[in-house]
């Protein structure tokens, strides 16, 4: 077989990463997954999935992995940024790179997360301050305040077909970066995911959309997009072992990518639902890896500030 041209397929490998918040190590080793595809220079993929680093474990490897194979594409499961009158207004950041680089030089990542913190809009199930309720500020008609532009785009049109939108919706939309404690708090991730975003875009990655992608460049530079696992999976009761079971099951009866899983990535997916995110999203957005390199540039100046997530 002709080895395919390497500039008809720039992106040779994907990860996809399940990410979390904790802060105990062992926490982060447990519960961060990798899904890593591969393509080879005649078009064949392998598939694997990892588990056992920290975040700042994470960071160190997929540098290393970009300098073996610097045209790669990564999806993080956390949001980039915070609307743009938190970031802009009250932090003056005139893009997100700038807001992650102030919170973490003014130390205000966990402040932000202390269960006494005096900013009432950081809220969750475990704080003390307001109860663990939504703050006022962003309820009735502030509710649209606690979501960026692209969180209401997810949560009002991707994935959720207009007659099904009701019944899903709880199951499928996106919590606001401000909630930091409770059941599908995105928040407390997102925050500490920041510092790695810095560390990523320092070591050369380019972060979408707020840097162009250069995939097809020579050398290449390895490109970081923020996804939503949710999206990628779709209604699946992700914390069943039997759904993700009947999952599996049918995808590897209707698609290649599935069948070809071997027997430990399936067994690791089964075992672990963050497994399972990272497994899914990796292959949804290997499944569409054409589409990495001519990632289109914003027209609204909002998405500097608030970022956007990739969506399949």
């Amino acid at each position: 077989m002709a080895t395919r041209d390497p500039k008809n397929h720039p992106v040779q490998r994907i990860v996809g990463i399940d990410w979390s918040g904790r802060v105990d190590e062992a926490g982060q080793r447990r519960h961060i997954w990798a899904g890593v595809w591969t393509q080879d220079a005649r078009g064949r993929a392998t598939v694997h999935l990892q588990a056992g680093r920290t975040r700042d474990e994470v960071a160190d490897w997929l540098v290393e992995l970009a300098r073996q194979t610097p045209a790669m594409v990564v999806g993080l499961d956390f949001c980039f940024s915070f609307p743009a009158w938190f970031v802009h207004d009250e932090h003056h950041a005139a893009t997100a790179p700038d807001f992650w680089r102030h919170v973490v030089s003014q130390g205000w990542i966990e402040r932000w997360l202390a269960q006494d913190a005096s900013d009432p809009r950081f809220w969750g199930r475990a704080r003390t301050s307001g109860g663990g309720k939504r703050p006022p500020e962003f309820s009735g008609e502030n509710l649209h305040r606690m979501l960026r532009a692209t969180d209401i785009d997810c949560k009002l049109a991707a994935l959720i077909p207009e007659a099904d939108r009701q019944a899903r919706v709880r199951g499928i939309a996106p919590k606001s970066v401000f909630q930091v404690g409770g059941a599908g708090s995105v928040g407390t991730a997102s925050l500490r995911g920041f510092p790695v975003l810095l560390h990523l875009r320092d070591a050369g990655f380019r972060i979408w959309p707020f840097d162009r992608p250069a995939l097809s460049t020579s050398p290449p530079h390895p490109l970081v997009v923020e996804m939503y696992t949710r999206l990628n999976t779709g209604p699946v009761r992700k914390s069943n072992s039997h759904s993700r079971a009947e999952y599996l099951r049918a995808r590897r009866n209707s698609s290649a990518a599935y069948a070809n899983l071997s027997r430990g990535v399936i067994r690791a997916a089964l075992a672990s639902e963050d497994a399972f995110d990272a497994l899914v999203s990796t292959l949804v957005m290997a499944e569409r890896h054409h589409d990495f390199p001519r990632l289109p540039q914003p027209r609204d100046p909002l998405h500097l500030i608030e970022g956007w997530t990739w969506t399949p």
